[in-house]
């Protein structure tokens, strides 16, 4: 009777810890098919000088500016201030029009009211500050900033200032070099990967085997012709914004995996390019967390579009329901 009681105890046990695994493996799923579709957000920018709130245009409206920066923050208080004062230093040196969209992602410190100062000091024109009431992720911010940023071309850029703005210029020589003049189709990803042997020499001996282990896991699974994928600093056509913002499920991690993994799925144009990185004090990467949610999210990549679960399209979600 013991006995019995015992094995009854231990299958229940084993059940529900299946069950949690279960559950916890398949969130990004469930939340794909539960959040609220990225193209019904609205939102509205401040203008700091007379306290005036205007709709964010959207994306499928035609250009007004050659370039946005889209800057995803969450308590950023702390290091955004170099990453504007170095990029609107750069802007000024430059011939072509463009603005900064700060993305405050449910910030609980300064971040937005640091955005509206700089707002304010350089005009809304030229930098405006969306904000999310809750946090969605790094991914849900860049791809509501993308979602209302007016330029020709787009750049994801981090609030740390890691990569060095100036090597925006590399990206837009190559971005002219092989965007595809039939469809407009571009991406020109900024990549760490000659960097790596020298890296490997200053880093511990568990982060390389994480770091070697990780791209593994994006070549076998996900993405085969960019060798850094990670690297906060890439360049889109609008075109190519509208089908990937419109199409990606995965709001937090390794969401710049699943656009590269579309993106190869429709044959778009892909190059990398090396920069300049270096890592900035102040990150709240979590390492052992971070690896088993993005090892986690990668089998999800291709488990998901290898079942149809997650279709990729060639038009844009918004655009299709249009032509209904």
């Amino acid at each position: 009777m013991v006995v019995s009681l015992l094995l009854i105890a231990v299958f229940i046990a084993l059940f529900a810890l299946v069950s949690l695994g279960l559950w916890w493996f398949t969130t990004p799923i469930r939340q794909s098919f539960t959040n609220t579709p990225a193209g019904e957000y609205k939102h509205a920018f401040v203008d700091p000088s007379s306290g005036n709130t205007t709709a964010f245009p959207s994306l499928f409206d035609e250009p007004t500016v050659k370039l946005s920066i889209i800057v995803p923050a969450y308590n950023e208080e702390e290091r955004i201030k170099k990453m504007l004062d170095d990029t609107l230093a750069y802007l000024k040196t430059k011939d072509f029009s463009a603005e900064i969209i700060i993305v405050d992602d449910g910030s609980k410190d300064k971040t937005t009211a640091i955005g509206l100062e700089y707002s304010e000091s350089v005009g809304t024109s030229n930098l405006r500050v969306l904000t999310l009431k809750e946090n969605q992720g790094k991914g849900g911010a860049v791809q509501q900033g993308m979602l209302h940023a007016r330029g020709e071309l787009l750049l994801m850029a981090d609030a740390d200032a890691a990569t060095e703005i100036r090597d925006l210029d590399k990206l837009l020589v190559a971005m002219e070099s092989s965007r595809d003049s039939k469809t407009g189709h571009g991406i020109v990803v900024g990549s760490r990967a000659h960097m790596e042997e020298k890296s490997v020499a200053k880093r511990k001996w568990y982060r390389s085997v994480l770091m070697y282990g990780f791209h593994c896991l994006v070549y076998g699974l996900a993405v085969k012709t960019v060798r850094d994928t990670q690297c906060g600093f890439k360049l889109f056509t609008r075109p190519t914004a509208r089908v990937l913002f419109t199409t990606m499920n995965l709001r937090r991690w390794c969401f710049d995996v699943e656009l590269l993994h579309i993106a190869e799925k429709l044959k778009m144009p892909i190059r990398e390019v090396p920069v300049n990185w270096q890592e900035i004090p102040g990150s709240k990467l979590r390492l052992l967390e971070a690896s088993i949610l993005m090892g986690r999210d990668l089998v999800i990549i291709r488990f998901c579009y290898t079942t149809g679960l997650w279709k990729v399209r060639r038009r844009n979600r918004l655009e299709t329901k249009k032509n209904k």
